[in-house]
């Protein structure tokens, strides 16, 4: 599989361990096994573990269970990894009556890197620097300490111990901590305020740009769906997505990633006609939110929440992560809301006289593929609400024949006449 990467560190994932040591013959309450992740596959020749695992009982765990390794990307003058200085003793068996003797180690880091986990050492004998890797702070993100794994209750060792997993902490949007899967301990039963580490990745998605709403080139109404539509793409590892079809190691050989598509198309909301002289009110009531309610569905069946954090769930996941997608991805930039129904949106708007307007909503359809191109679960539509995009018509309307007044062409006025009139005969008559 291509490793993962977060700026300069790898990351892959292993399902080999070597058998380090357990509590057989201890009298311990409970039972306890080490095991070391193997990376002398051609594959993971460059990579490193980081820590050791511990497990709550004797079964075999290779091709069960699955770990991180690491590597650095720079590989001649990389500083994303650097091996401890050296290590403290954490724990050893003397007196327990195990089988085998047994230290427990704690690696040193250097200046401004960090421990991922524990290393066991052969014997009472201190581990060699090379077993493990630390990694440079600024690519871990503080975690928590998680469940208790083994303590040495009933074992008559003079030394007290309790081992404990990693949980990381809520990712944040674009964002999935990953527990590196190692392990924990110290000298006393309770839980421990040590310092411990997860993993981070970016889920940020490849966004292009929105399609553009339709224009309108005439004054008659639209079909509901004619705008163009574009993909937007996140990619998710294989650990944050449970596969109904497939188990973890069945996922990390044929489906390393998964790719979260969104279309977006441009769907009609609303469309007026005013054929008036003067402006004119128009209102239309859209639905806006997910469509359908298959969000829950696919949540239920791969545990992807478009609208919120997830994080793993027991039985569910090999790897214990949190994850959360990039807002301006799940349009949850501003609200998460409209996610859990669909809500009615009403436009008002005014249209110019003589012209035509529509109003657009833009219309996200997400699915789920896995590596191959089959789809996991089923296709989520959800229609933003946050912007209604106007088009107009590019002209203002002609009038009609019918409506343009006819203008009578006045009559022509008669030429002044002159009537004539009899002369005045003013010779004196005799």
């Amino acid at each position: 599989m291509k490793p993962l990467q977060f700026n300069d560190l790898l990351i892959s994932f292993t399902s080999e361990f070597l058998p380090l040591w357990n509590d057989k013959g201890s009298n311990a309450h409970k039972a306890v096994g080490f095991w070391r992740p193997s990376t002398t596959s051609d594959v993971l020749s460059p990579f490193y573990a980081l820590g050791d695992i511990a497990v709550g009982h004797y079964r075999n765990i290779n091709q069960g269970r699955i770990v991180a390794v690491v590597s650095d990307a720079n590989k001649v003058d990389g500083t994303a990894l650097r091996p401890p200085v050296d290590y403290h003793l954490v724990w050893h068996d003397e007196g327990t009556g195990a089988h085998a003797n047994f230290s427990i180690w704690r690696p040193l880091a250097p200046q401004g890197y960090v421990t991922m986990g524990l290393v066991c050492g052969v014997g009472y004998d201190k581990p060699s620097r090379h077993a493990v890797r630390c990694v440079r702070e600024d690519l871990v993100v503080t975690a928590r300490v998680g469940e208790l794994i083994w303590n040495d209750k009933g074992s008559g060792c003079a030394n007290d111990l309790s081992i404990w997993s990693v949980t990381p902490p809520d990712a944040p949007a674009g964002e999935a901590y990953l527990a590196p899967g190692t392990f924990l301990g110290h000298d006393t039963y309770a839980k421990p305020g040590i310092e411990t580490y997860s993993l981070r990745l970016a889920l940020t998605a490849q966004l292009s740009d929105l399609p553009p709403p339709p224009a309108l080139s005439g004054y008659e109404s639209p079909p509901a769906d004619e705008s163009s539509a574009t993909l937007q793409v996140c990619e998710l590892p294989w650990f944050c997505v449970k596969d109904p079809e497939l188990s973890a190691v069945e996922q990390l050989q044929s489906s390393p990633t998964y790719r979260l598509e969104r279309t977006d198309r441009h769907r009609l909301g609303g469309f007026g006609h005013n054929t008036g002289a003067t402006p004119q009110p128009f209102m239309w009531t859209a639905a806006k939110g997910e469509l359908g309610g298959n969000a829950r569905a696919l949540a239920f069946n791969t545990s992807v929440d478009l609208s919120k954090e997830w994080s793993a769930h027991p039985q569910a996941f090999e790897l214990n992560f949190s994850a959360q997608l990039d807002r301006d991805f799940t349009h949850t930039q501003r609200s998460a809301k409209g996610w859990s129904h669909s809500s009615p949106l009403e436009i008002i708007t005014y249209v110019p006289p003589r012209k035509a307007v529509a109003a657009y909503l833009l219309h996200s359809e997400y699915c789920l593929l896995r590596q191959d191109g089959s789809q996991v679960s089923t296709t989520v539509s959800y229609t933003n609400g946050d912007h209604v995009y106007m088009s107009e018509s590019p002209d203002i309307e002609p009038l009609p024949d019918e409506a343009i007044p006819t203008v009578e062409t006045p009559q022509a006025q008669p030429d002044l006449e002159v009537t004539g009139h009899d002369l005045i005969d003013d010779t004196l008559t005799p």
